[in-house]
């Protein structure tokens, strides 16, 4: 009986160990060859196992990017729901939110393009769905800018219009990425260097095109 139950065990803790490793092969096969462009055998290969034994754990490449992206959205969604909930400053909540955007699509950056294909295609489901039901409010922090407007703090502007400049100045260069690295010459690693700076860049951009 004892024997039996370790048996198990040990094949658990197998079966959690070949997951992540598919989970982790995947990652990099989807970061260099996107979605569309990935095949099963790519991910086998890159997790040192033959193809019938990713087919048994995860049936096709649909479903190991579900998990993926399951997983990375459930880790950001609740940072985004604090960063909105923060008592700070405006200036250190922009501070705080370009930082997490942009860390969140260093580690999945092709994650912005499935996100945006699917919102086209099933706005309300697929939304819905990633956020899990619990739509990030962003009442409070559209209060604090008018608030900082009013005392006099920030230029102003209309507080839709800041959020979708944070947004796409996050956001945009991991969209644009095939173009840049084909325009300037970068590799992989030139890239991810250019996004670790812009954590500071585009929190400081922001506050100093608002701040009087």
């Amino acid at each position: 009986m004892l024997t039996k139950w370790l048996n198990n065990m040990a094949n658990n803790k197998k079966d959690q160990t070949t997951e992540q490793r598919i989970l982790q092969a995947a990652k990099k096969v989807f970061i260099h060859k996107g979605m569309a462009g990935a095949r099963m055998q790519d991910i086998a290969d890159e997790a040192g196992i033959n193809k019938a034994m990713l087919h048994y754990y995860f049936r096709s490449k649909e479903k190991l990017f579900e998990v993926i992206f399951r997983e990375a959205i459930s880790n950001f969604v609740p940072r985004l729901h604090a960063i909105f909930a923060m008592r700070n400053s405006l200036f250190e909540k922009i501070q705080v939110f370009c930082r997490e955007y942009i860390n969140v699509l260093s580690e999945n950056p092709y994650i912005p393009l499935f996100v945006v294909n699917e919102a086209n295609k099933q706005p309300y489901e697929f939304l819905n769905t990633m956020f899990g039901n619990q739509k990030p409010d962003l009442s409070g922090l559209l209060l604090q800018i008018e608030e900082e407007i009013q005392k006099g703090i920030i230029k102003p502007i209309s507080p839709a219009q800041l959020l979708l400049n944070m947004m796409s100045l996050c956001i945009f260069p991991f969209l644009g990425r095939p173009i840049w690295k084909f325009l300037s010459g970068m590799d992989d690693l030139q890239f991810n260097f250019l996004m670790q700076q812009r954590n500071d860049e585009v929190a400081s951009f922001v506050i100093n095109s608002i701040k009087k």
